[in-house]
């Protein structure tokens, strides 16, 4: 699969981290992995980095893009980075290790 322009040569800035919530832990029996990702990557760039980066199969990408927050602090106001996430869906026998044994 194609990658957009924007991330052809950086296939390691899609993906930021893995996100491990309660959701996203339980999601892992089913073959589900839960990644915070750019925020301008679209579901082609997600599946094409996570095929590459740990040789596994995707079957299908969700994405949720929420709003920013805004954070005060006294009288200051900013707003909170731009978080997106991914949920990936791999083919079955695929698997990514995500807590590697000592």
């Amino acid at each position: 699969m194609e990658m957009t322009e924007r991330f052809a040569n950086r296939l390691a800035d899609v993906i930021r981290r893995p996100l491990i919530t309660e959701k996203a832990t339980r999601a892992l029996e089913i073959n589900q992995y839960t990644f915070e990702v750019d925020h301008r990557a679209a579901k082609p760039d997600i599946k094409a980095a996570v095929e590459k980066m740990f040789d596994v199969r995707v079957l299908g990408v969700s994405t949720m893009n929420p709003p920013r927050r805004t954070r005060r602090v006294g009288r200051f106001a900013g707003k909170r980075s731009q978080v997106k996430k991914a949920v990936v869906r791999l083919a079955e026998g695929n698997k990514i290790d995500l807590f590697p044994e000592s």
